[in-house]
């Protein structure tokens, strides 16, 4: 293909000698660095561009008008091979000062432009030739000056893995890279000329051990390597790049991207003292961009739970913990992902550990979070130990955005990584324990290096055979006594009273095989007088405590007292009449005088001790009761409205105006479950539990009113959960609340299809792309109460032979309600007749799980 040049004004044509070859003596090597600087012969080829008016010589025929461009070959060649050069600019820079000698040219220099391309064919590794073109323009003062300096790799070819589909993810395939690199007018005197060796052996050792999904990328990440190279760094360059990936379409030679950049195009790759200053200038202000980060975090020494709330609550306080570097900065918890029991890896003669991440938002650079991070890690008591041992807390910045930060000088060893800073961490692909945490916050996102989605290095690493990760919920003890942490910080971290462990599993990563879950029992303790169930059995304080006692003995793992009926027409009860009647009951189970007499066993000590270790939640929507009862002992908060709040006061109090609205009870409840670090049940319901039944809203879904369940409960978990001051997702415990606005067809449907409740499906109406998304839930926890409920007496009542029934007179159909729920693999259920139903749930588990 021709090539067009500039020529002075009126003149348009141009005399070209192609690819003249002839061997030359080059010191720095040819496809390796030459040993000793010692000049290695090769080929190269020049091909020069004069502008030249023909007219004469058309008109005249006379070659004196003309330019022998025999005699300019001859002459090129012989300059060429006077000495000896460095590089190929050297060569070409010796060519242009030799111009003035050449009898070729004559008197013909003033104002002469020549257009010289000098090509190394062998040059590096990998590529076909490297080249230099540029333009001399020459005036008869024996000067000329050098235009539109470029640098060209020819055919620059590598392997990768490259490709969205997945047979493109298992197999490398070459890739062809073409690059130009102009250096404007600068680039032929010694102290300009560009290492290109070192451009391309930096730029093999990133593209040859990356892994883009598409070309687009790969293209971009090439120009910005290049343009951020330490040997550009004089220059302001500009870049032309174009990939092709011949094995990508079998009927065409190969596809294409070619793009121009700038450095200002690339500005992402910057200095860490540049980027220290840049985040240390950032205001913590409305409108501030925030930096999003990923922090892993572990632990197995100690109490292991406590140890990472503790650190989770230093986090957020940078300011105490740094000193004069923390001044003014800004973090703030914004997502958590479930707790996981993991086996140890790498060390394995050592306790598991229980590990988590989490996402904050900060305007506190790499270094000072990382200094944050190691600050927070000795308060806790994080002590030396082996590398990969066991520690008090290890936090790890996973992600920092889409930053990429390297400290390491020496970046081909990951052995030590003391007192450094990659940013991706360099072993996350292979880190289960990181990835399944981050999984349930971000599982979209793409990790900026491997250009592959949490997601996707998550099913890369995951090992069916391997040890199962078990998903894990602690209970705290409290109320908060001095601690080992107390006299270190202020910040009050309640001890762990116990933890439930579950097998982790879904759809897409099913349950390996060994340890399964337990389903844990939860005995219904009502301290009212009008319970649909129960009411003024248990609320004269002797006789709950009975029931507790018994129910601990014969096989419950936590108790819910609940002081407000949620009955359909229930009597309106204030805050400190339902604070009257739940706090003693709660004091009670948590004081050893009181607990010890009670129950039928022969060892009402032991059982006393049992009793005062089991959980006690609080089943209520107020925050005020809420509080109350954690003071006084209680470790978990059961709230049926999913800390909303009822859309309705009962008619027994129509006329007063509602005194909060849903963010308020939000924002309290919130604030509540946070500084106690406590379990919190969350309900699905519609208000009052007799009402708002329809369900037509969600006729899309084969399932509307599991789909009505995950769309509005999950808006309400993914409201507790997510932002500044949310709740900890391994926390929350869901509850698809059957018996609550719904149709006795609708809560046999969410019964029977509980799973799909938490599954890792899309939601939202699929004729609209853009409304539907990852089912919120997915992942979580649940409670099912089924106990003694009215759709039961429905059922009952519908038969022909069937008959009509108080609550207590529904045990067996209980019983079958319970069967399911446990098969459904629900984590805890809710019942009134513990003895019996703990019968049903041990049959259950053996036929399920």
């Amino acid at each position: 293909m021709m090539e067009a040049i500039s020529c002075p004004a009126g003149h348009k044509d141009v005399i070209r000698i192609n690819d003249l070859v002839f061997p030359v003596l080059v010191s720095n090597g040819a496809q390796w660095p030459a040993l000793a600087n010692k000049a290695v012969e090769q080929m190269v080829s020049i091909t020069l561009s004069v502008c030249h008016d023909i007219s004469q010589t058309a008109m005249t025929e006379d070659v004196k008008y003309t330019i022998n461009y025999a005699s300019l070959a001859d002459e090129i060649r012989a300059a060429a091979l006077q000495r000896q050069f460095h590089c190929i600019q050297d060569l070409s820079r010796h060519i242009c000062d030799s111009f003035y000698a050449f009898s070729s040219l004559k008197n013909g220099l003033d104002g002469l432009q020549v257009r010289i391309k000098v090509t190394q064919p062998k040059a590096f590794l990998h590529s076909q030739a490297v080249a230099l073109q540029y333009l001399g323009k020459f005036s008869t003062n024996d000067s000329w000056s050098p235009h539109e300096v470029t640098h060209l790799v020819e055919d620059f070819v590598f392997s990768t893995i490259i490709g969205i589909e997945p047979c493109e993810r298992e197999v490398e395939q070459s890739v062809v890279c073409n690059i130009a690199i102009n250096t404007g007018e600068r680039g032929l005197d010694p102290q300009d000329w560009v290492n290109m060796r070192e451009i391309m052996q930096s730029l093999w050792r990133k593209i040859s051990t990356s892994n883009y999904l598409t070309l687009e990328a790969l293209t971009s990440a090439i120009a910005s390597q290049i343009l951020t190279s330490d040997a550009l760094s004089e220059f302001s360059p500009i870049v032309s790049i174009g990939v092709a990936k011949p094995s990508a379409l079998p009927l065409a030679r190969s596809a294409e991207v070619q793009i121009v950049r700038t450095l200002s195009d690339h500005s992402s790759k910057v200095t860490h003292e540049a980027l220290l200053e840049a985040q240390e200038s950032m205001q913590v202000e409305q409108g501030t961009k925030l930096s999003k980060v990923a922090i892993a975090l572990g632990s197995n020494l100690g109490d292991s739970f406590q140890n990472i709330e503790y650190a989770l609550r230093l986090l957020e306080i940078p300011e105490e913990i740094l000193g004069d570097d923390g001044a003014g900065k800004f973090v703030s918890v914004v997502d958590t992902s479930f707790l996981y029991e993991t086996a140890p890896m790498y060390v394995t003669d050592q306790p598991s550990f229980i590990n988590c991440a989490c996402v904050v938002e900060t305007d506190i650079s790499p270094i000072i979070l990382l200094r944050l991070l190691k600050k927070i890690e000795n308060i806790v008591g994080r002590v030396p130990s082996l590398k990969n041992g066991p520690r008090a807390v290890d936090l790890d910045i996973v992600f920092y955005g889409d930053v990429i930060f390297d400290t390491r000088t020496d970046r081909t060893n990951l052995d030590d990584l003391d007192g450094e800073l990659v940013i991706p961490h360099p072993r996350v692909e292979e880190r289960e324990f990181v990835l399944r945490p981050l999984a349930d916050m971000i599982p979209d996102y793409v990790h900026p290096v491997l250009k592959k989605s949490v997601e996707i290095l998550l099913t890369e690493v995951y090992d069916p055979t391997a040890p199962g990760m078990n998903k894990v919920i602690p209970f705290p003890r409290l109320p908060v006594t001095a601690t080992r942490l107390s006299s270190a910080h202020p910040l009050q971290v309640p001890e762990t009273l116990t933890h439930w462990v579950y097998p982790s599993s879904n759809l897409s990563f099913p349950s390996r095989k060994g340890k399964g879950g337990k389903t844990h029992i939860m005995a219904t303790l009502n301290v009212t007088p009008d319970s649909f169930s129960d009411g003024a059995m248990h609320d004269a304080l002797p006789a709950a405590l009975a029931y507790a006692s018994t129910s601990v003995a014969q096989g419950a793992t936590i108790i819910d007292v609940g002081g407000y009926s949620t009955r359909p027409g229930a009597a309106f009860v204030s805050v400190a009449d339902e604070i009257a009647r739940v706090v003693p009951a709660v004091a009670a189970l948590r004081d050893a005088s009181t607990v010890q007499s009670a129950g039928d066993c022969k060892d009402p000590g032991a059982l006393s001790t049992r009793v005062r270790e089991t959980p006690i939640s609080v089943d209520t929507f107020r925050w005020e009761v809420a509080e109350a009862a954690l003071a006084a002992g209680a470790n978990c908060i059961n709230d049926v409205y999913a800390f909303a709040g009822p859309d309705a006061w009962p008619a027994a109090v129509a006329g007063s105006a509602r005194a909060n609205t849903v963010a308020e009870y939000t924002t309290k409840m919130k604030a509540v479950a946070r500084a106690h670090g406590v379990p919190v049940v969350l309900m699905h319901s519609r208000g009052d539990a007799g009402a708002n039944k329809d369900y037509s809203a969600y006729q899309y879904a084969l399932q509307s009113t599991v789909e009505g369940v995950r769309v509005e409960l999950g808006a309400r978990v993914n409201d507790i959960v997510r932002g500044r001051g949310g709740v900890r997702r391994w926390l929350v415990i869901v509850d698809p609340g059957i018996g609550f606005s719904k149709t006795v067809e609708g809560n046999l449907e969410v019964l029977r299809s509980a799973q799909d409740v938490v599954a890792d499906v899309r939601i939202g109406d699929p004729s609209d792309n853009l409304a539907t998304r990852r089912n919120p839930l997915r992942g979580y926890l649940q409670l099912i109460g089924v106990s003694r409920k009215s759709f039961l007496g429905s059922i009952l009542a519908q038969d022909p032979n069937g008959r009509q029934t108080a609550p207590k007179e529904r045990s067996w159909a209980t019983a079958a309600a319970v069967t399911c729920a446990v098969q459904q693999k629900a984590a805890v259920v809710r019942v009134h007749d513990v003895k019996e139903m703990a019968d049903v749930v041990r049959v259950a588990e053996a036929l399920w799980l």
